[in-house]
């Protein structure tokens, strides 16, 4: 494995996106502390971004509302507006690529870069670009810190040294000592868990964890995550496997003027057509259907298989099977506080294999063109014209446009 000489990774990431975002599109929020929310008028969830003026109060991500007014009582709530932090993500993109190539884009809020000739020689100065170019081509209140290393680990940890708006240069020959005093929680990959695994092997500090050897990281970890953790710590080029698609599903929480089994069903309809839509752009068929509930005190699940398909005639019928199961199985009253579908078990088009058995290819292929008959009108207008069912939102919008770490939605979940 290679062990560069030099600084070869960017890692960048924007300081508070979603509540910068925010204060840069309404000026009445700028230069006040932010939280945004899940909805609109509710007291009984979480901060989900916070901008720095509240983390200056002491705010911090997934804060009980409860307890950020109290240690804020000025806070601005503001509710989450997912269309326009996709936008925001999508124009900063466009400036950044002005300055220099995007390698990967980890998140809505993180990327990183590959760095060669000039860049490497002047960190500082490509630093300086990018930032005035977000300043003067987005606006003054989105943000961003940078991180340098000789790799993309190494660098992700420096840009959080010096938040918000830093930069910070961790060359080959400074390190590992700049990892020696971290907490552990500061390195990727290092949850609350590993951490008491690490604790109960007796290592207690960073300086610990890098006196190990590569197969005693594999062992922790209990798989290879370890190990490369520790190539990429002690400065090596660290190649991540690619993912593949493993599913598309949406969860939601629901209102609590919208808990009952009624409501959480009609919702359910909703989100399984935007995930199945969402499965059909990027070509795959699936094989399975899960639904999930989750109540004040318990859980339900249901799954059931499919015969390897993707249009919303199959997914909807299905999902009409699991909610019969679940109204058998759940008393009458049942409160529901969250719920989610998902597909899974994903068949690329051009691998699908139909079962010999199951002699349905004739109304199979009538949903399928009815489905892309209703997929091309929707497209045309640009909105949901045409549905199977009643189409009713959830209180609160934005289903389906959900923002999750591996995710960036596209304008058609909007829809």
């Amino acid at each position: 494995m290679r062990k560069p000489e030099t600084i070869e990774r960017l890692y960048l990431d924007f300081d508070g996106f979603f509540a910068s975002v925010e204060q840069q599109a309404r000026p009445s929020l700028r230069g006040r502390p932010v939280g945004v929310v899940p909805f609109e008028g509710t007291e009984h969830t979480c901060v989900i971004a916070c901008s720095k003026e509240a983390k200056a109060f002491g705010v911090k991500n997934v804060m009980k509302i409860a307890e950020a007014r109290k240690i804020c009582p000025d806070i601005a709530l503001v509710p989450q507006s997912p269309d326009l932090y996709r936008r925001a993500h999508n124009t900063l993109l466009s400036e950044i690529a002005s300055v220099i190539p995007i390698a990967a884009i980890k998140s809505i809020d993180e990327l990183t870069c590959d760095l060669e000739g000039h860049d490497i020689r002047d960190p500082e100065g490509l630093a300086h670009r990018i930032k005035t170019r977000l300043h003067d081509h987005v606006g003054a209140h989105i943000t961003c810190s940078i991180g340098f290393a000789v790799n993309r680990q190494l660098a992700k940890i420096a840009c959080k040294m010096d938040k918000p708006n830093g930069v910070t240069i961790w060359h080959p020959e400074q390190m590992p000592e700049k990892l020696y005093y971290l907490p552990f929680d500061d390195i990727p990959g290092i949850g609350r868990r590993m951490e008491k695994r690490l604790m109960l092997a007796g290592v207690f500090d960073m300086q610990g964890l890098l006196k190990l050897q590569p197969k005693q990281m594999r062992k922790l970890w209990r798989n290879v995550t370890g190990e490369r953790l520790w190539y990429a710590l002690h400065g090596y080029d660290v190649k991540t496997p690619q993912s593949s698609r493993g599913m598309f599903g949406h969860g939601r929480v629901l209102p609590p003027t919208h808990r009952d089994i009624a409501n959480a069903k009609t919702f359910s309809r909703l989100l399984l057509t935007k995930a199945a839509r969402r499965m059909r752009r990027r070509n795959f068929y699936a094989g399975r259907l899960w639904l999930w509930l989750s109540m004040r005190d318990n859980r339900w699940f249901g799954q059931l298989p499919l015969p390897i398909v993707n249009d919303d005639h199959a997914c909807l019928t299905a999902l009409d099977t699991l909610w019969e199961k679940a109204q058998r199985e759940l008393p009458k009253h049942t409160r529901i506080i969250r719920m989610g579908v998902t597909l899974l078990e994903l068949t690329p088009s051009t691998e699908r294999q139909l079962d010999i058995l199951l002699n349905d290819d004739h109304e199979r292929q009538k949903w399928e063109a009815i489905t892309h008959a209703i997929d091309r009108l929707n497209n045309k207008y640009g909105k949901t014209t045409v549905s199977l069912g009643p189409w009713t939102p959830p209180p609160g919008g934005n289903a389906g446009g959900k923002i999750s770490y591996t995710r960036i939605p596209s304008a058609e979940d909007f829809w």
